[in-house]
């Protein structure tokens, strides 16, 4: 539906579309030079930065981690214009953090992090590390190891076969409390508040948008902005911010005051917050019915 002055504007964010180049589905909706068809392709490293341009020390918006499928519209100059595919984000991916998109992945890390190695030994000098929700390809298994493509291993124990769930999102998000806060961040080494409400509804198997704004339009249902008995599970959004009830009193949010992710009381987030950042708070929403 349209309103008098016209269709509502595109989400950059969402929209893989430059003035010189946009999506082959985008033809005839928006203006560009060329349309491409997108190759399919998935991140290949532990994780990458998906940045606003094509350069070093671009602004960072969010992060693919290994296994993630990305649609790739244009490699130059070491950096792909790209779009994630779990949740539609565009930007630019180094080039070199990208394989082909197949094999499809096997399984996932449900530590919170875990090594990789070269040999299944753990004396062996570890080749890098694979975050929570990491999604990896396996070949077989070495003991208590399982061997990856390029001879690299991980530890068994730390991963499940793809389709495993973590449901209580809200006790997933309380083993992440500690981790330092990232602008952008979305692994178990870095997380900014949308990151972490991401991270656990995946793992939850819920689909979620990446920012603050789009999951506060996109998230179960409203509460009515007076409610007070709220739950396990309640999610509370400020302008820009979003945090996590554990129960009627206690929020988790990653946050830039305690520079972590951390527990507090919801009274003093609401107070601090709307005194020092980003105002009152502009949503309260539950999973599920709202009266159930």
């Amino acid at each position: 539906m349209t309103s008098d002055s016209g269709p509502a504007p595109r989400d950059a964010r969402l929209t893989p579309a430059r003035p010189d180049l946009a999506d082959i589905a985008l033809t005839d909706i928006v203006a560009a030079e060329r349309y491409v068809a997108p190759e399919l392709r998935r991140l290949a490293v532990p994780s990458a930065p998906l940045r606003r341009a094509p350069r070093e020390g671009a602004a960072i918006d969010t992060e693919a981690v290994m296994g993630d499928a990305v649609r790739v519209y244009e490699e130059r100059d070491g950096f792909a214009y790209a779009q994630l595919v779990h949740d539609g984000y565009v930007g630019y991916l180094p080039g070199p953090s990208l394989g082909p998109a197949e094999p499809a992945p096997t399984h996932r890390v449900r530590a919170l992090r875990t090594f990789l190695y070269p040999a299944p030994d753990l004396k062996r000098p570890p080749l890098g590390h694979l975050s929570l929700g990491a999604a990896i390809h396996v070949l077989d298994r070495e003991g208590e190891y399982l061997r990856l493509p390029g001879d690299r291993f991980v530890f068994a124990a730390h991963c499940e076969a793809v389709g495993w769930q973590a449901p209580d999102y809200a006790g997933t998000a309380e083993r992440l409390v500690g981790t330092p806060y990232l602008w952008g961040g979305r692994t178990s080494l870095g997380l900014d508040c949308s990151g972490l409400v991401q991270l656990v509804l995946d793992l939850a198997g819920i689909a979620c948008p990446r920012d603050a704004d789009q999951q506060e339009r996109a998230l179960g249902s409203a509460l009515p902005p007076e409610t007070e008995d709220l739950r396990r599970g309640d999610f509370v959004f400020w302008r820009g911010h979003v945090g996590l009830m554990l129960d009627g009193g206690r929020l988790i949010h990653a946050n830039g005051h305690h520079m972590a992710v951390a527990v507090e009381p919801l009274r003093v987030a609401v107070t601090r917050i709307r005194q020092n950042s980003h105002g009152p708070v502009t949503g309260l929403r539950r999973l599920g019915p709202v009266g159930a």
